[in-house]
């Protein structure tokens, strides 16, 4: 494969990673510094961007709409 990983080392993987089930141990950020960070996490990605571009969007639909119903 391009990039390392042939059949046998994914198969390989698949199993470790059964077996030590890692989602079973994770709990997610405990202390108030962690959870400020991970709360975070949307603006990296952009989601609030966009959340933010739907709410002017919605605004100013709402102001052409009652100037065009007055």
């Amino acid at each position: 494969m391009a990039n390392g990983w042939t059949e046998e080392r994914r198969r390989r993987q698949r199993e470790l990673i059964k077996n030590w089930k890692p989602w079973e141990k994770s709990t997610g950020a405990k202390t108030a510094q962690g959870k400020a960070k991970s709360s975070r996490n949307a603006y990296k990605h952009g989601f609030t961007e966009v959340r933010l571009l739907m709410k002017i969007l919605n605004r100013l639909l709402r102001m052409e709409e009652e100037l065009l119903f007055k």
